[in-house]
């Protein structure tokens, strides 16, 4: 299960070789993937110490991979390209609890079904906010608004809509993606290039058992300090709260969560649905009955939450940023 896995990772950190880093494989493109850096001279607030980069392959079978990346020291985006680009691209945010990203089950596998639909996904490997940053609370954020910027620069390099680019997250990459919704206007960095000019907004975003809340009393712990630290005052825990931070210009919501869910509550989607609906913003929210936490597209046809990916497609069709077909 996920759910054991990602436990034990957290007690397993800083065990695991170093590994190269070799892309999104295993066929989750019909073309090589490449390398997108976010930052040319080098990512923004300072890091403490040098970090080393590495995949701890969860399941031991090199036809099944499940790797858990920590120590991202060069935010990049993984592009994985369709055989025909349909001009969709989705912004895929994996999670982790701001402790790792869990590379494989919510980055390449969501790449491949993208891919089949003739979307182009970008992989975001985003900077982990207890490893030494400088402004710890905001290098992810950094790292989501400057991703959005890049891949609206690189729109005819890659056959895409810049008008038709979505962000997916899972769990900790929810509150990634629910943040880039809410706050993707905020001045977090000093632009580097001409991209910088461009607008962070996603046009649509889907959150996948999300942590949204970082200051109710059904929020994710973990994710919560290791974004802000123990110690963060509730000011701070509100200001970084997905919810309160919904406004006109809010982009449309797909929220996706199960009832079973025994790391993330609930609670945290229906609190971001209602906020939506007071702001009149389009969403979306489906709770399934089970499914546990971190199922990505694992789950099989029997599971009823089996069907988020066709309800997203659906979804997104009618908000105008992904063909219906």
């Amino acid at each position: 299960m996920i759910d054991t896995s990602r436990r034990q990772l957290l007690a397993m950190t800083g065990m695991a070789a170093s590994l190269p880093f070799v892309g999104a494989s295993a066929g989750a493109s019909a073309i090589d993937p490449e390398a997108l850096p976010l930052w040319p001279a080098g990512p923004p607030d300072r890091l403490a110490a040098p970090l080393t980069e590495t995949f701890a392959d969860q399941s031991h079978d090199p036809a099944h991979r499940d790797r858990f990346v920590t120590g991202v020291g060069r935010p990049r985006l993984i592009v994985c390209r369709p055989a025909k680009p349909n001009g969709a691209a989705v912004l895929l945010m994996p999670g982790g609890g701001y402790q790792f990203l869990s590379y494989d089950n919510e980055g390449v596998s969501q790449a491949r079904w993208l891919n089949a639909l003739g979307v182009t996904a970008f992989i975001l490997l985003y900077r982990l906010p207890s490893e030494g940053w400088a402004d710890r609370a905001n290098v992810p954020l950094e790292d989501a608004q400057r991703a959005m910027r890049l891949i609206r620069a690189n729109a005819d390099r890659y056959g895409i809509d810049p008008h038709k680019v979505s962000a997916i997250g899972f769990s900790a990459g929810g509150h990634l993606a629910g943040s880039l919704a809410t706050r993707h206007a905020e001045r977090l960095y000093m632009p580097v290039d001409a991209a910088d000019a461009l607008p962070a907004r996603p046009d649509l975003v889907g959150l996948l058992y999300p942590v949204v809340s970082l200051s109710a009393a059904f929020t994710h712990g973990g994710s919560r300090d290791a974004l802000l630290g123990a110690d963060a005052p509730d000011v701070e825990r509100k200001r970084y709260s997905v919810e309160l931070g919904v406004d006109a210009r809010t982009p449309p919501c797909f929220l996706v969560h199960a009832g079973d869910d025994g790391l993330v509550p609930t609670m945290n989607s229906i609190s971001l649905y209602t906020a939506l609906q007071a702001k009149a913003r389009p969403a979306e929210l489906h709770i399934f009955s089970e499914g546990g936490h971190g199922f990505g597209v694992r789950l099989g046809p029997d599971k009823p939450a089996s069907a988020w990916p066709a309800l997203f497609r659906s979804f997104a069709a009618s908000q105008g940023v992904m063909p219906r077909s």
